[in-house]
């Protein structure tokens, strides 16, 4: 058998997995249950650590041409307006950490990586194109799609999310998590926006159950808005979003987040008001990764959020999939023409997992402390007070992602 990988899913994950590996000199076959590649519009921050990997795969130009540079993050009180913390990035994270923080449209990121996958020649792509279940045996495996397509590998990937079904056949049935936080998120663009509030800056506004981040995409043309408050959907919803992957997003009424949030101060209402367009998201995930084998299993491997979805609280999930990639084309590159998978695998799932776990932890306590009230929410902004940028920033985080082990 040839040095032969399939990675299912087409999304940030999966193109950034195929891109990594094929620049590895491995033959991939990408699968896509779509009928077109695409993303969905809402924005992602990418810290240091995500664009040093964009860099070392040569798209750091292609992201100056999409993204906008954010010179800070603002914290401020969702009621009263008060600021609560402040972290510098623009030329500050440059020189701390080697590399910019970025904002992204999402589907601009994808469109890049799939420019860049699209000039790759071992790579074959297949959309409408799901997998179903797969066989391995002692020389490698036989993946078995929904429209009867068969592959042959040495490995698979899954790269398909949330509701991954390589996950399942690996892991059996483990219904992901229901948080009971409910994600409102718009665009808007920044001329339509007052001067105070289109500065190219992170504003997160924090209040009790409830949060608003906002901050420039595209260039700065654009503003990503997401609005998350504590609550469950109404019976109209029907069941949770994303237990069918076609339709994981809702039309939803600015009245309804109106009501959800409450009395917030002027500048936020202003803001919120402006968002022509409102989908909404329920955010799902699952506990934090307790071993490799939860990331790796003999000639299969899972990346992103097929291995450790997110809450967006630390605004990781898109780099923490673009950190796992790069990871795995690292190995796949210092492995040579015939990788032994398994073992290839089992060195990606220890360097992995534990940090992908931390992020993980980390992403649901800042929930509880973006959402605090009482003596929690005083402690916080008092500890912000305090300590200052050192409690914002992450050196840990954005001086990924580590070398192999």
């Amino acid at each position: 058998m040839t040095n032969t990988v399939v990675v299912a899913g087409g999304g940030i994950g999966g193109l950034a997995c195929a891109l990594a590996l094929s620049r590895a000199g491995v033959q991939v076959d990408l699968l896509e249950q779509a009928s077109a590649f695409g993303e969905v519009g809402a924005g992602i921050q990418l810290g240091p650590n995500a664009v040093r990997v964009l860099n070392d795969w040569g798209l750091i130009n292609a992201l100056h041409d999409f993204a906008a540079f954010p010179e800070a993050l603002d914290v401020r009180d969702a009621h009263s307006a008060t600021h609560l913390g402040h972290l510098r990035l623009g030329a500050l994270a440059r020189a701390r950490y080697g590399q910019p923080y970025a904002a992204i449209h999402r589907a601009d990121l994808h469109g890049l990586l799939l420019d860049a996958l699209q000039h790759e020649s071992g790579v074959r792509l297949h959309l409408g194109t799901r997998l179903s279940s797969y066989e391995e045996c002692a020389t490698g495996l036989k993946v078995t799609c929904e429209n009867e397509a068969v592959f042959e590998a040495d490995a698979l990937i899954g790269a398909d999310g949330l509701w991954s079904r390589v996950r399942l056949e690996m892991q059996g049935v483990q219904p992901a998590r229901v948080s009971g936080h409910l994600a409102y998120r718009g665009m808007v663009d920044a001329q339509d926006l007052p001067s105070a509030l289109s500065e190219p800056v992170v504003t997160a506004w924090l209040g009790p159950r409830l949060h608003v981040v906002h901050y420039p995409v595209r260039r700065g043309e654009l503003f990503n808005v997401v609005a998350v408050v504590e609550g469950v959907l109404g019976r109209n919803h029907g069941g949770p979003p994303g237990s069918d992957p076609q339709s994981w997003s809702h039309e939803a009424r600015h009245a309804d987040l109106l009501r959800a949030l409450g009395p917030v101060c002027p500048d936020l209402a202003a803001m919120l008001e402006r968002v022509p367009e409102w989908k909404l998201w329920a955010l799902n995930d699952r506990p934090p990764l307790s071993a490799a084998a939860e990331h790796a299993r003999g000639r299969v491997a899972l990346l992103g959020d097929a291995a450790h979805p997110l809450r967006p609280y630390l605004a990781q999930g898109a780099a923490m999939a673009l950190e796992d990639a790069w990871t795995l084309g690292r190995l796949a590159g210092a492995a040579g023409d015939a990788p032994d998978w398994s073992a290839l695998f089992a060195r990606y799932a220890d360097t992995r997992w534990q940090r992908n776990a931390r992020v993980q932890r980390r992403s649901q306590r800042n929930g509880t402390i973006f959402h605090a009230s009482g003596p929690l929410r005083w402690a916080r902004n008092a500890s912000m007070a305090l300590l200052g940028e050192s409690l914002i920033d992450n050196p840990w985080l954005y001086n990924g992602p580590p070398e192999p082990v």
